[in-house]
């Protein structure tokens, strides 16, 4: 049996190798390693796949969350509402650009915003609202942007954990997460399930002027070489990756469709057991499964690590600190947030392995091992 690792980008690559090494060796022969033919190629086909008008490549997710909210114009003191039960990328961004940011509630099944929770937390300073599709399945966009309409508030999707989940609306209409709020990012991270062999990410949109104030901002605020209108930062995917990433993007649905093949043997596995709570599954969505990520039902965690650590099967706990507990937001010590859901998930997630290259061998052998726990 082959090691069983938590994200295997090794023979992930392996499968793909002829092709992959044909698209570096082309931008090597270019030698356009910045902005080439790559990137405009990654961006277009990127924008194909998703249904977005516009597509901007960029360095990395969290440039990617940073360059949407600079764009929208939000100022010191406006207020952003987002989980608290996320990556802190989510989060870091709102507080380096001098924004504050207000901590909702998760449901309890899917792991995504609350509605109701979001509901409470708008106040006249609220500007954006920062929906997480955590794991591999979207937040409930069609009620997030009532309420963003009703108030008159933007919408920036963190998309970087579900790349080619399917949202449907209640009339039956199908798009892809990040293609619903007013703009989508992403990160193209090694584990991502659409992920580069380096850092990168991504924003979508479908409206001009943000794409064009996008673009300006990741590229020094230029609208033409030294010509620089706003400030930005300096933000680019490199052409190898963005070539590496094009080869990857045909073979995104098969990915998420292996994922998913994944996560239905764990559930029937553990339907039976009652210590375990399975992946909730939203009727809204797909899950296109980043992370497959259980609940321990009356369990000592700690324990159950260590004996899968013991049989060496991996696993991680994604996140142990919410947000509204870091110490960087130590100023807000004095809030009472109230996230039970968010309080209590922290203390009883744990993510089994998951990813495009496992075999059923070591899919029984984690499944046995799981179950050994409890025997």
């Amino acid at each position: 049996m082959r090691k069983i690792q938590m994200v295997d980008t090794k023979n992930q690559y392996l499968a793909i190798k002829p092709e992959v090494d044909q698209a570096i060796q082309e931008v090597l022969d270019s030698a356009a390693y910045i902005n080439g033919k790559a990137v405009k190629d990654f961006a277009q086909n990127l924008a194909t796949y998703l249904g977005s008008d516009y597509v901007i490549p960029c360095a990395n997710g969290t440039d990617a969350l940073q360059i949407a909210m600079m764009a929208l114009g939000l100022e010191p003191g406006d207020e952003v509402i987002t989980p608290s039960f996320t990556y802190i990328a989510t989060t870091e961004v709102v507080a380096l650009l001098k924004l504050k940011p207000v901590f909702v509630e998760v449901d309890p099944i899917t792991f995504c915003m609350d509605v109701e929770s979001l509901k409470k937390a708008i106040t006249p300073k609220t500007k954006a609202i920062v929906p997480v599709h955590l794991y591999g399945q979207a937040a409930p966009m069609e009620q997030i942007m009532e309420i963003a309409k009703a108030n008159n508030l933007y919408v920036i999707e963190d998309n970087a954990q579900a790349i080619g989940c399917d949202y449907t609306f209640s009339n039956g209409f199908t798009k892809k997460t990040g293609t619903i709020g007013h703009i989508g990012a992403t990160s193209f991270y090694p584990s991502k399930n659409l992920g580069a062999f380096g850092d990168g990410g991504a924003l979508f949109t479908n409206d001009k002027v943000l794409a064009d104030k996008m673009t300006m901002i990741a590229n020094h605020g230029q609208s033409a070489r030294y010509y620089h209108d706003v400030v930005g930062c300096n933000s680019r995917l490199d052409s190898i990756q963005a070539a590496i990433l094009n080869i990857k993007l045909k073979h995104l649905d098969r990915y998420n469709a292996a994922r998913q093949k994944v996560a239905n043997y764990y559930n029937a596995a553990f339907d039976s057991v009652e210590e375990i709570i399975t992946p909730g599954e939203a009727n809204y969505s797909t899950h296109v499964y980043h992370q497959y990520t259980i609940q321990l039902n009356g369990v000592d965690r700690e324990a159950f690590i260590t004996h899968l650590a013991a049989k060496e099967i991996p696993c991680m706990i994604y996140y142990p600190v919410p947000g509204h507990l870091q110490k960087m937001f130590g100023e807000q010590k004095n809030i009472n947030w109230n996230l039970p859901v968010t309080d209590q998930l922290t203390t009883c997630v744990c993510s089994l392995p998951v990813h495009t290259e496992m075999d059923e061998v070591q899919l029984s052998y984690i499944v046995e091992g799981v179950k050994s726990f409890f025997k």
